[in-house]
């Protein structure tokens, strides 16, 4: 038989054995297709007593389980699986509907006067001639007409025998039209009665074809729940043996065991690329494939994982065949555990390394003679991190902290399938890398570390900041400069949003609002509150300002910029203002790293050195920085007005630090990138042109914002934008530079800017391209945008990143949870209901997600499981926000 027929049969199949099913609990709901709908006048004509929506459900189950299923042949096994899942989940709800309508229609039959002829009659010119019906949509109707045939036989007036004849054409048709896709006859078939259906020439492909402009199986799918998961991601010396203590002092040597494993080497390998850090991987045979009686070779799945570690340029070593140990082995069966392994490494790829680890470090006389026998050298560790008994990463990164510390030098013990170890392992490495160590990998004979700088390539993160400072200021209440409305709520939003979101420390955000924003406050908030409160050489310091700026021409013809505090006269700004050349020898004099002010005013004749170079992502945790961003040059008002009370430059600064302006998708914002992101879009919808550079003594560091993962569930208590905010960020969005799709394993370019500099020229700004991330932290940054999509409520946009999400993570509960809400909040509540019930098979303590379960089975009229969801959640969060609420609920059953 053709394949191209496999659906149509499997169709057939499913309704002759419709009997032997299990009905499944999660039938469809779906609101009615839109297309292919009896027409508002023949439904008018059926009565009240007959549901034809639930015949557009029956017809596009139809058609749902044929897109599912046309091309089976070119489906894997397990999306075979999934697919014959949800088709006979589809099957089931066309048999419920049809059955309804089947007592529905034997009601009307029986039911008196000729009224219920003409509401018959409606029915079959729907299925007999609209012209939205393909020769293959009327099958879908076959049971349905059969089930009124045998109604209409019991009825012996003339009108029935008439109609009964009239179905029996009908069913005779539909034989027909059966007989043509599964023989595929040219001929043109007869012509039956014109009241009856009239065959025509379709060919299945066109029919599909259709299908398939009006469904997709993946969307059918994440309807039912089910996403399908991207694929996994998949590279002589003699005898001596190596051990840490030969290690070059202030040299560390990164090792790995036990691995591959499926999903976490893949994650620690990108935390390695971050940090440009070399390692090696010890792994166990066993989870790369196995050997029969004969020495063939089956590699597994964890093989592909090896391949790709050999050509990221990593070290892979034996660490035996099932992880013994090996001191107490003998004859045949030692060698077996490491000649096996070898034939399996080099199966994986012959440049794989000459190396060995014994298994808990324990070895004897014969194991080395046989790690000789088969050029392989054994691999010691003097610094063990104990990753694999201790469940605390912090504790994990301390112990390996206080024994590198001790040693001054060694190769570290880990192992690629822990959470923990991915956890511990920045920590670790943040504090090395700021303390000079170097790294060192094997080079094909030894140990070394290469190159000159052992800070290269490290990534971008606050690598060696200890604390964090703010100054915060907002004036409204200007005593002698023209009143304001939107600088005080700018500088609460600023300081809440380093708090909240940043972890700023309360008492190291020094606020000054209105009165207090003297100018000896001003001052004394650097030079004594901060400058003398403790600010070390590895702090960084965020400065913002929102208030009055000034530009002054002086004789030389060179123009001065300055902020304007609360009690300035404009008749003596050069006395009571504060230049901005006072600004930059307080940011030479602070002792932080990096030093970052904003400032939400506009002024010019800043007198700057040039902008900050790109050479962060290497130099980053040494170099100092003093970057500055303006609202607007001189002559330029600031644009009030802005959503939430805030001007547009701040608004649009918020909306960046929220995440926005992470453009290249890293989790973090640098100074640059906020930059990049904040001064074309505020001179997209403002007459403001923002300016961005470095100040004098910065050596080319960029401050940086670590975003921190949202971990928001979606439910009816989470806040969206109003119309106004929307409509703006719509705006400031368009002027977003483009970045490209985000894929695992790959550096990715982003498109440069231009901007102002602090001189008034143009310069160009180039963020970092993304470096290499785990499938865990795209799946993460997906979910984070989807967020605040759905915030905007672009839900489309947003249940597509929850999507990717859940693609990139399958267990990930909080994408589910808020896949599942953009369902309910479009009113798709079956299908949010199984999503919600996808996130409690993930997360089961998750009390949120038992309360929108709860909400989505209400409102699709299911009130006894609504029951249960809410019960669970009060068992769970007895005095959780909406327990009230839940409890009403189930008191009134949601009347």
């Amino acid at each position: 038989m053709p394949k191209k027929y496999v659906a149509l049969f499997v169709i057939l199949i499913l309704a002759s054995a419709a009997v032997g099913y299990r009905l499944l609990q999660a039938s469809s709901n779906s609101p009615a297709p839109t297309d292919a709908q009896p027409s508002q006048k023949s439904v008018a004509e059926a009565g009240p007593t007959a549901d034809l929506a639930a015949l557009a459900t029956v017809l596009g189950n139809y058609r749902k389980i044929i897109v599912l299923l046309a091309d089976e042949q070119n489906l894997s096994e397990a999306e075979r699986q999934t697919a014959t899942t949800v088709g006979q989940a589809l099957f089931h709800d066309k048999l419920e509907q049809e059955a309804k309508l089947g007592d529905q229609l034997d009601n009307l039959v029986q039911s008196s006067g000729t009224a219920r002829f003409q509401q018959m009659d409606s029915l079959l010119n729907y299925i007999e001639s609209d012209p939205n019906l393909f020769d293959a949509d009327r099958l879908a109707f076959r049971e349905l007409l059969r089930s009124l045939q045998r109604s209409v036989a019991r009825d012996s007036s003339l009108q029935a025998i008439k109609l009964h004849k009239r179905i029996g054409e009908d069913l005779d048709a539909l034989a027909e039209i059966e007989r043509q896709y599964e023989r595929e006859i040219s001929q043109i078939f007869s012509r039956f009665d014109t009241r009856a259906i009239v065959l025509k020439r379709e060919k299945w492909e066109d029919y599909l074809a259709k299908l398939n402009t009006r469904y997709k199986r993946e969307q059918i799918l994440k309807d039912f729940g089910v996403i399908t998961p991207y694929p996994k991601l998949p590279r002589d010396e003699g005898n001596k043996e190596i051990f840490g203590y030969q290690m070059a002092p202030k040299t560390v040597a990164l090792t790995f065991d036990d691995g591959p494993h499926s999903q976490y080497t893949e994650e620690i390998v990108a935390i390695l690329k971050q940090y440009n850090v070399p390692a090696t991987f010890f792994q166990v045979g066993r989870n790369l494939g196995t050997l029969d009686a004969k020495g063939n070779v089956r590699l597994g799945p964890n093989a592909k994982i090896s391949r790709k570690l050999m050509a990221d340029g990593y070290a892979l070593g034996n660490h035996s065949y099932s992880h013994i140990q090996l001191s107490k082995q003998t004859g045949d069966a030692l060698k077996a555990e490491i000649n096996n392994t070898d034939v399996l490494l080099q199966a994986v790829d012959k440049q794989r390394q000459p190396l060995f680890r014994f298994p808990y470090g324990a070895r004897n006389k014969e194991g080395m003679q046989a790690l000789s026998a088969a050029k392989l050298r054994s691999v010691m560790w003097n610094i063990d991190s104990l990753d694999w008994a201790d469940p605390v990463p912090s504790s994990i990164a301390d112990r390996v902290l206080r024994s590198v510390d001790k040693e001054g030098r060694g190769i570290i013990l880990f192992h690629d399938i822990h959470e923990r170890t991915i956890k511990a392992l920045p920590l670790i490495l943040d504090r090395l890398v700021a303390e000079g160590y170097r790294f060192a990998g094997w080079d094909g004979s030894d140990y070394s570390a290469k190159g000159e700088d052992p800070v290269a390539a490290t990534k971008t993160i606050t690598t060696g900041y200890a604390d964090s400072w703010a100054i915060v200021i907002g004036i409204n209440d200007y005593a002698k400069w023209p009143k304001l409305q939107y600088a005080v709520n700018d500088a609460d939003s600023m300081r809440q949003i380093l708090l909240d979101k940043f972890g700023f420390a309360p008492e190291r955000v020094l606020t000054l609002k209105n009165g207090e924003a003297t100018r000896n406050g001003i001052l004394a908030a650097f030079h004594d509150k901060l400058a003398h409160g403790g600010l070390k050489k590895n702090d960084r310091v965020f400065v913002f300002f929102a208030g009055h700026g000034a530009t002054r021409k002086l004789s030389s013809g060179r123009d001065i910029g300055y902020i304007i505090p609360v009690d300035a006269d404009p008749e003596g700004t050069a006395t009571d203002a504060i230049p901005m050349t006072e600004i930059q020898n307080i940011a030479e004099s602070l002792a932080a790293k990096h030093v970052f002010f904003v400032m939400d005013a506009c002024y010019s004749g800043l007198g700057l050195t040039r902008g900050a170079s790109n050479s962060f992502l290497r130099e980053n945790a040494k170099r100092l920085g003093r970057q500055m961003l303006t609202a607007g040059g001189a002559d330029q008002l600031v644009a009030d007005g802005g959503p939430g009370g805030h001007s547009i430059f701040t608004w649009t600064l918020l909306q960046g630090l929220n995440g926005k302006s992470d453009l290249n998708g890293d989790g973090l914002i640098t100074a640059t990138e906020l930059a990049a992101y904040v001064a074309p879009a505020v001179a997209g919808v403002s007459a403001q042109t923002p300016a961005f550079g470095s100040l004098p003594g910065s050596e080319g560091g960029d401050f940086v914002f670590e975003l921190p993962a949202d971990t928001e569930f979606l439910s009816a208590g989470t806040s969206q934008l109003g119309g106004d905010a929307i409509a703006l960020n719509q705006k400031l969005d368009a002027t977003r530079p483009t970045t490209p799709p985000v894929e695992a394993g790959k550096a990715l370019a982003v498109a440069a800017v231009t901007v102002k500099d602090l001189q008034g020229k143009e310069r160009t700004l180039a963020p970092p391209p993304l470096v290499s991330s785990s499938t865990r932290q795209l799946a993460q940054r997906a979910n984070d945008r989807g967020l605040q999509l759905y915030k905007e409520k672009h839900y489309a946009e947003a249940e597509q990143q929850f999507t990717e999400a859940l693609k990139l993570r399958p267990d990930f509960a909080l994408a589910a949870n808020n896949l599942g809400f953009v369902y309910y909040r479009q009113e798709k509540y079956v299908e949010a209901a199984r999503w919600f019930e996808n996130t409690i098979k993930a997360d089961p303590s998750r009390a949120i997600a038992y309360l929108n379960l709860g909400d989505a089975y209400a409102k699709s009229g299911d009130r006894e499981k609504a029951n249960k969801a809410y019960r669970t959640y009060l068992a769970l969060a007895p005095k959780g926000p909406a327990a009230p609420y839940v409890q009403k609920q189930l008191d009134t059953g949601g009347t």
